[in-house]
């Protein structure tokens, strides 16, 4: 995930600060020269890492440590703050224009993404009850237009195409075919080039005269580091970009393009590519970003992607099911394929604020639970249901129809049996004749490891 390497280094200057009942100045100022290095290592720019640390330590060494907090701490709420404000503050919505639709201009080098994230920002759109339209736009590359097809089919979303048309001539037209259709959105997928040039330029500048773009988005690939505040630096000094989609911000980037970018450009990230699949796309919340680096979890991201992506149904009738002590193991199942939707393990586990770093430095094998499906799906409808009956011989037939051991048959029913004791005790009255609450099963951490 990116930010690894800095939250660790920031974590390992703060451990110094705390084992300090009293900070000096030459202590804060001993901190921040390991902060600095910690940003230039992650590649950040070189001046927006001097100045963000000037400010720390002017705060820091100039304020009063209140009285809820010790010194070690007050220094790491600054830094928090501090952090939040270089990466803009507080996340910004797309426009609102008065009369529709909105107009999206999607713009970068070639490589970066843009046709991908087209499709992430109208499935997002598209959930948010909008009518996006995507526009090819790229009449350049091999293939774009059919890939831009394929996502947006993926998506669910119409794409507006002229083939080899003149991309100026192709936006005015979608966006007149979304007046005419009833689309809200129109997302336009621009030519991207291997390097910033001047016909590249000038075409989008057309498009950009022509069109007037409520929002033109530069799609930034995170993994460039501080290549990619160059590219930022340099589009919107031309084109006067309203914001940056930040790609591949699940990878192992060092991410100093997340917090260069707003201060270079003054644009602000409004979006980041967490992932490979279309769902894979979150609005940027600097705040939240921040509290991730330094530590402290993002437990309102975690919530609203639990909302988007659990099914609200099915977690009703597996309370019903704990209260009654029903729980079989068609319901371990489910909560398998449940958990899974949340995407990898480690990534979730790090959303959790003071979870033991020791636990996001183990190495998570999701292909685990896809393991413990397997053996769940090789038992009869019977055996899932009433696992008791499951005899040796039994467990050699699962262990070969999913191709497991034995030995993996036993742990995982071994598992199963003491999360139903332990269902069986919360689902018991407790002394008031009431039955006690049950813990939701995402936070037993039920499954083999």
């Amino acid at each position: 995930m990116a930010f690894d390497s800095l939250a660790d280094k920031l974590s390992a200057a703060f451990k110094r600060l705390r084992s300090k009942g009293k900070l000096s100045e030459s202590d804060v100022k001993e901190a921040m020269r390991e902060v600095r290095l910690a940003l230039l290592e992650a590649d950040v720019n070189y001046k927006v890492a001097k100045e963000f640390t000037n400010k720390i330590t002017e705060r820091a060494v100039g304020s009063e440590v209140m009285e809820s907090l010790t010194p070690a701490q007050m220094v790491i709420k600054i830094v928090n703050e501090e952090l939040t404000q270089l990466m803009g503050g507080s996340n910004e919505r797309l426009a609102s224009p008065a009369k529709p639709p909105l107009v999206i201009m999607l713009c970068g080098l070639q490589g970066s993404g843009k046709t991908t994230h087209a499709g992430k920002l109208a499935l997002m759109m598209k959930k948010q009850g909008r009518r996006p339209l995507l526009a090819a736009c790229d009449i350049y590359r091999p293939a774009a237009i059919t890939q831009l097809q394929v996502v947006g089919d993926k998506a669910g979303v119409p794409v507006f195409e002229m083939g080899k048309t003149d991309p100026v001539t192709i936006s005015q037209k979608a966006i007149a075919h979304a007046k005419d259709y009833g689309n809200d959105i129109v997302i336009l997928d621009t030519a991207g080039r291997l390097h910033i040039d001047e016909e590249l330029m000038n075409e989008l500048k057309r498009v950009k005269g022509a069109v007037e773009p409520h929002e033109i988005l530069l799609v930034v690939d995170s993994m460039t580091g501080q290549d990619a505040v160059n590219v930022a630096k340099s589009f919107h000094e031309l084109l006067d970009i309203t914001g940056v989609i930040l790609t591949k911000l699940d990878g192992d980037t060092r991410g100093g393009a997340a917090l260069s970018v707003r201060a270079v450009t003054g644009r602000p990230i409004k979006f980041a590519g967490v992932g490979e699949k279309l769902e894979d796309l979150e609005v940027f919340h600097p705040d939240r970003m921040a509290s991730r680096i330094l530590g402290m979890g993002d437990m309102l991201t975690l919530i609203e992607e639990a909302e988007s992506k659990l099914d609200r149904k099915k977690a009703e009738e597996m309370a019903q099911k704990l209260s009654q002590n029903q729980f079989d193991l068609n319901d371990l199942l489910d909560q398998f394929q449940q958990v899974k939707k949340m995407g990898p393990l480690k990534s979730v586990l790090s959303k959790f604020p003071g979870l033991d770093k020791k636990m996001q430095d183990v190495d998570i094998d999701d292909r685990m639970m896809d393991r413990m499906c397997a053996i769940i799906l090789s038992m009869t409808p019977t055996e899932r249901s009433k696992p008791a009956i499951i005899n040796p011989s039994r467990k050699r037939r699962i262990a070969a129809g999913s191709g497991m051991k034995v030995e993996d048959v036993n742990r995982l029913l071994k598992q199963f049996e003491q999360m139903q004791k332990l269902m069986k005790q919360f689902g018991g009255k407790n002394g008031k004749g009431k039955r006690r609450r049950i813990p939701n099963m995402g936070a037993l951490g039920g499954f083999p490891k």
